[in-house]
């Protein structure tokens, strides 16, 4: 190994494959729920409803070929609004820096306008790119009208790169796997072998609270929130994780909807945000979930900032 350089002599055994992949297309296409069972742990939040993801979160699969690093990012849609547009940025940057591009379609919608918009982003991508067709699980579902959208758009794609698969059931995606190792470069791991996410104690446990809470919410207010950790804290002997953690609202009159009836939809949130959270954490997790109002925070560029990025 030449360590000056970080790189193989001549001759040596060369390196497993690594790169990152941006995940890509419409909103509530499946986007998480597939980077999930790639990881085989909850790396990203999941909801019905669209524009869930915020952020480019990373999940991380590591195999004997090497590990890719899947970078999930918000739905491609159409919107002026200053939120949304920040979210297509976050999109747009992990296009533009990934080595890879798996573009997810869902075959129970037919595509059309904005699914077109998403495309023409990805116009000279191929080489890079491969297609996840997902939801075939679904009943009455037909590939065709999906295949005939791909060959318009993208002519010199082959169809070896089209995978139907289920996210959901977990169906087709080990294909899918292996083509992008495929694809792949030789390259070394960028994290140790026992991660499956980079995410921060904080970030996690703000996204799982705001999961529970838009999947509770999503007829009334679910992009109207956010959620802020205040304190995170290791006690009785670093066996217990104490959190105090606030769902903002934008409004002051939205606070009730998220206290609920005496108090019922705070605590149910709580509740299973708390469950999620012992599952994933090692420690007894101990949640103090509060309400408080941030006025107009979609419109605020310092709080956008600090809850999507750049």
């Amino acid at each position: 190994m030449d360590m000056e350089n970080g790189v193989p002599e001549r001759g040596a055994l060369a390196y497993k494959k690594s790169a990152f992949v941006a995940v890509v297309g419409r909103p509530s296409v499946g986007k998480s729920t597939l980077i999930n069972t790639f990881c085989g742990a909850k790396v990203a939040i999941v909801s019905p409803v669209p524009q869930t993801t915020r952020n480019a979160v990373r999940g991380i699969v590591n195999r004997p070929e090497g590990q890719l690093i899947f970078v999930d990012t918000p739905g491609q849609h159409i919107s002026e609004r200053k939120l949304n547009k920040r979210l297509m940025e976050v999109a747009g940057r992990a296009v533009g820096e990934a080595e890879l591009i798996l573009y997810v379609l869902d075959v129970s919608r037919k595509p059309g306008p904005e699914e077109a918009a998403a495309a023409e982003r990805l116009i000279g991508c191929t080489e890079r790119m491969a297609v996840a067709i997902n939801k075939m699980d679904e009943s009455g579902v037909t590939i065709e009208p999906v295949r005939e959208f791909l060959d318009a758009h993208f002519p010199t794609l082959d169809e070896s790169r089209y995978f139907p698969i289920s996210a959901l059931k977990n169906e087709g995606v080990g294909a899918l796997l292996a083509c992008l190792f495929s694809m792949a470069s030789p390259g070394p791991p960028f994290y140790p072998d026992d991660y499956y996410t980079d995410q921060d104690l904080n970030f996690r446990i703000a996204e799982i609270i705001r999961e529970k809470a838009i999947n509770r919410l999503r007829q009334e207010l679910p992009h109207s929130i956010y959620v802020e950790v205040a304190d995170a804290e290791l006690r009785d002997g670093d066996s217990r994780l104490w959190v105090r953690a606030f769902i903002i609202t934008e409004r002051e009159s939205q606070k009730g909807m998220v206290v609920g009836k005496q108090g019922a939809m705070i605590r149910a949130i709580r509740q299973a945000a708390q469950k999620d959270l012992n599952r994933i954490f090692d420690w007894k997790v101990e949640l103090d979930l509060r309400v408080k109002t941030a006025h107009d925070w979609r419109h605020n560029d310092a709080i956008l900032k600090r809850l999507i990025g750049r």
